[in-house]
């Protein structure tokens, strides 16, 4: 019978390989803008964003951690509902952060705020989603827990693969060079790299 163990592994895997989406705000390497009002507004978010970053790093890690062969069901609920609980806030207050800066002063720049926070909600709201489910699974029953978490999986898999379209826009151009100077978008830049896919 199918333990939890391959199952969370694979759950890990999935979360490694990108699907902690918004992680791509902790930019790396330097823009050569010198818009002062542009820089300001970077860094206002890049600030309130790295706090953000580092806690969905620390609930990808924490779900790479509960992956040992005697993991029991429900510690790995208990781990990986706290983990998309902090993922979804983390994405809520990224929202929040964007939406404070206000609009950044480039053309289209209220469109370019509107539709990345509308996305970093979004994200949060299906983070929220994974949790209930993960909450709602049967620890009693190992293969129907199992069962439930390749369920788990297979959304954070979709998740994943959904378009970023308006965070790639908001981390593109003048915008992207401003938040790419900032040290708060790079500092965790080495760590929230995805895995690479060569394997």
């Amino acid at each position: 019978m199918e333990g939890t163990n391959p199952v969370n592994k694979k759950l890990a895997a999935v979360l490694s390989s990108g699907a902690v989406l918004g992680l791509a705000l902790t930019l790396t390497g330097c823009g050569d803008d010198s818009d002062d009002k542009l820089n300001s507004w970077a860094k206002t978010v890049c600030d309130d964003v790295q706090p953000q970053a580092k806690k969905i790093e620390s609930a990808n890690a924490a779900i790479q951690q509960q992956t040992s062969d005697n993991s029991k069901p429900e510690d790995v609920q208990k781990t990986d509902s706290k983990a998309f609980q902090d993922m979804s806030d983390a994405y809520k207050a990224m929202g929040n952060a964007v939406q404070k800066a206000g609009n950044p002063p480039v053309d289209g720049g209220d469109k370019t705020k509107s539709d990345a926070v509308r996305e970093l909600k979004s994200i949060s709201a299906s983070y929220g989603d994974l949790k209930k489910q993960v909450d709602a699974l049967d620890t009693k029953d190992q293969s129907k827990f199992a069962d439930g978490l390749k369920g788990v999986a297979g959304e954070l898999s979709k998740l994943s693969k959904s378009g970023n379209n308006a965070l790639d826009k908001l981390q593109s151009g003048d915008v992207g060079k401003a938040m790419k100077k900032q040290k708060s978008c790079q500092s965790s830049s080495a760590s929230a790299s995805p895995a690479p896919s060569n394997a």
